[in-house]
């Protein structure tokens, strides 16, 4: 046979190694980090990256209050939320919600980036987003994730 021919090795559940990541959120771009953790819970950093396979890792997001918005957005961007009844649709601008819940706005926003199916949501649950600066996953020894 020759040295020539090579296959493709996929990633399944037996061989992904995963990682814990601690993300701080003081002074980042809403957009921009949550485009690099969105990648990191595909599991895109990782050499053996599949795309029907949940390679990713966890991360953990604090200080998400400390958050920045560039240009208008903090004034002019809108979360809508609807109910699905007549008259249930609700809208909060990105400011006061940044005030009110400050989680959020990181969720939706990696949600968003992440796939529409049963895989998306098993990386969503990988996520997790802290008003402060404390955690309470110490245990797992997680990495600072820089950017």
């Amino acid at each position: 046979m020759s040295k020539l021919h090579f296959t493709t090795k996929h990633a399944n559940e037996a061989t992904v190694q995963r990682n814990w990541y601690v993300v701080d959120g003081t002074n980042q771009t809403v957009g921009r980090m949550c485009a690099k953790i969105a990648s990191v819970l595909r599991g895109k950093n990782k050499a053996y990256y599949t795309p029907h396979v949940d390679c990713g890792d966890y991360v953990i997001v604090t200080n998400c209050e400390k958050i920045r918005f560039t240009g208008k957005k903090l004034d002019e961007k809108v979360y809508i939320n609807f109910s699905g009844y007549p008259g249930g649709k609700k809208e909060e601008i990105a400011g006061d919600l940044l005030k009110r819940r400050p989680e959020v706005i990181i969720e939706r926003a990696i949600k968003g980036m992440l796939p529409k199916n049963k895989l998306g949501r098993k990386m969503y649950k990988k996520l997790f987003v802290y008003a402060g600066a404390e955690h309470p996953h110490t245990a797992q020894n997680p990495q600072q994730l820089k950017f």
